[in-house]
């Protein structure tokens, strides 16, 4: 089930994706189930916004493919490595990711996004993907000079426009088995598998949520594939991930 979060006659709504339109729900799935109003939206007359507004905070994953971690020329980490993004990064569909002036390479980073739709604190990682209400697209955009240059990650993950969300959130999928890739005006830059991760779902959940109590609506960037790049103003970058489709926008 692919789940939209968008605006129809001036309001924020949700509705389930049916081909070319969306059967509107009631409320946010998330707290309010999947009770449709009878009601369907043309998608080609609705504006696709973020699929989710964390309610606390989004939590990226560094190096989680071994083979992007070898690019940046950085080992493997023994357990994750975890830094946070504000969701006031966050962005939807269409949206445009704003180049600072405080960057001169500014890159993209393609990801699979797990969206947390039930309270998570010291989970199993056996018991942890019943936490998950969903996955979405994610691009963890990162000012990689700022990246380097301060001891923490905050500043060159954490500009507004930084984490743009979407297009859907797809609720049935296979953890183990989820492709995701990354355009650069419509030209593949990365192409990757969750079966490559250096660790899986269940296990960042379980780590994460050993520390810091994870929310309904919370996200959790699992990692990059190989092919990080640099953007410039006027690209587009575009991320598939199979199961919830395509989220493009443009830098400016």
């Amino acid at each position: 089930m692919q789940i939209a979060r968008f605006v129809s006659d001036s309001q924020i709504r949700y509705g389930i994706l049916d081909g070319e339109e969306l059967a509107v729900l009631t409320g946010d799935p998330m707290y309010a189930g999947f009770d449709p109003t009878g009601e369907r939206v043309a998608v080609a007359d609705a504006q696709l916004l973020a699929p989710v507004i964390p309610r606390s905070k989004v939590v990226g994953i560094g190096r989680n493919y071994r083979d992007h971690a070898a690019e940046l020329g950085n080992d493997v980490p023994e357990e994750p490595l975890v830094f946070l993004k504000p969701n006031t990064s966050v962005i939807g569909p269409g949206d445009a990711i704003v180049y600072p002036p405080t960057t001169s390479n500014l890159h993209f980073e393609g990801e699979i996004a797990l969206v947390m739709g039930k309270v998570a604190r010291n989970v199993a990682a056996a018991d942890a993907l019943s936490h998950v209400f969903g996955i979405t697209a994610a691009n963890d955009v990162t000012a990689r000079d700022l990246q380097k240059s301060d001891p923490q990650w905050t500043r060159g993950k954490g500009f507004d426009t930084f984490c743009p969300l979407g297009p859907v959130i797809q609720t049935e999928f296979d953890a183990d088995a989820i492709g995701v890739r990354t355009l650069l005006d419509g030209e593949v830059v990365q192409d990757g598998t969750s079966a490559d991760l250096v660790f899986d779902f269940g296990s960042l959940i379980e780590f994460v949520s050993s520390f810091t109590t994870l929310l309904p609506g919370d996200v959790i960037l699992t990692g990059t594939p190989a092919g990080v790049g640099a953007m410039q103003k006027g690209q587009t970058v575009t991320v598939e991930v199979e199961g919830v489709g395509t989220l493009s926008n443009t830098v400016q």
